[in-house]
């Protein structure tokens, strides 16, 4: 039996820019895209988007290394923007030749500057519309624009109002997240105006994500209201799905909440390699760029060990399952390979039935 042709490609200001097949970006989700998911979303034409916030900076340059040796299509590395060694992490990206940079957070004029002059493209995450004329101000190339639809920290504005606002704002590519898992969405992202989607949860659910089967059964088996936003992991908005951990949190006092946050900050210390002069700098970096208060930064501190937990250890009872609210829409775990076709293919099912609708057809 012959096998179907692939999904045509969908040519869009964010597939020129970075040389992708295809407008869809795999998300740089922390002890979830690590060179297996990142090389296997690559080859599928998306543009896979390597996590190294959980990653020391040898490890970093490992990683990249790794991807490059499973797949000669271009990918990103998301850095943390208020990292105290971002610059160092940024001389990596530059000398390991990787094409494009991500942010969690709006870069520094000057390391966008930096990438920029060595060939890199910057694409920053944001979550408000100040924020991406900020970067696109500083010379961003393009900007993800997340919706409070989307997992992990997250704002208050749907991904249908705050995207139109973005795309009317700035004059570079916009790529629209939270809220997105098929075709429909992508083509929907499109009429508003954007270069593409962005995908977090889909992406996590696939063959090639190394998170643990058990957790993957728990995303599977979530509802629409089992997903959550709540304050009490970091106290900042932070959506997830509901859990033993999460009900415990809401029950806890500050003092406990604040021991645990220390005793996980200690153990991410041993991941990340890192003193602690440059953890406590970390700590005031984060304090400055998201206002936060002494209290929300030691709780920031422990929060990658709580998605460690879930993600790597496969902990449902005592990790952060962090998950936008498509996850109570997604049923299966195909691969990276049949995830991007099969959105591929629906998009272009869904233009060719806009295509052919004629007006009476909608009066």
């Amino acid at each position: 039996m012959t096998a179907a042709p692939p999904a045509p490609s969908l040519p869009t200001a964010l597939t020129r820019l970075t040389g992708v097949r295809h407008p869809i970006v795999q998300t740089g989700m922390g002890w979830v895209a690590g060179p297996r998911l990142v090389s296997a979303a690559a080859e599928a034409g998306a543009l896979g988007i390597l996590a190294s916030a959980t990653m020391s900076p040898r490890r970093l340059r490992e990683a990249v290394r790794e991807v490059r040796s499973r797949t000669g299509a271009p990918f990103g590395v998301n850095l943390r923007a208020d990292a105290a060694d971002a610059a160092e992490r940024v001389r990596i990206l530059i000398e390991e030749g990787v094409p494009v940079a991500s942010f969690a957070l709006a870069p520094s004029r000057e390391l966008i500057a930096r990438l920029k002059d060595a060939g890199v493209v910057v694409i920053p995450s944001v979550g408000a519309r100040r924020h991406a004329e900020k970067v696109a101000a500083w010379g961003a190339d393009a900007v993800v624009v997340q919706g409070g639809e989307g997992g992990g920290h997250t704002g208050g504005v749907a991904t249908s109002v705050l995207l139109p606002q973005v795309v009317d704002a700035v004059g570079i590519p916009v790529v629209a997240a939270g809220g997105f898992f098929d075709g429909r969405g992508l083509v929907s992202a499109l009429a508003y105006g954007a270069a593409g989607i962005a995908m977090g949860t889909r992406f996590l659910l696939t063959a090639e994500s190394t998170v643990p089967e058990p957790v993957k059964a728990r995303y599977l088996a979530a509802s629409v209201t089992d997903v959550t936003v709540t304050t009490k992991v970091d106290g900042l908005p932070h959506r997830m799905l509901r859990s033993e951990l999460v009900a415990g949190l809401e029950r806890s006092g500050r003092a406990g909440a604040l021991l645990r946050a220390v005793r996980h900050a200690v153990a991410l210390r041993q991941v990340l390699g890192a003193s602690w002069p440059r953890m406590v700098r970390d700590g005031l970096a984060m304090r400055r760029h998201r206002e936060l208060t002494l209290s929300q930064v030691m709780l920031a501190a422990g929060t990658p060990m709580l998605l460690k937990a879930a993600m790597v250890d496969g902990r449902t009872d005592t990790g952060v399952m962090a998950a936008g609210q498509v996850a109570g829409v997604i049923t299966d775990v195909p691969s990276c390979a049949e995830l991007v076709e099969r959105v591929m293919t629906e998009a272009h099912q869904v233009l060719r039935t806009l295509s052919a609708m004629r007006l009476t057809d909608v009066r």
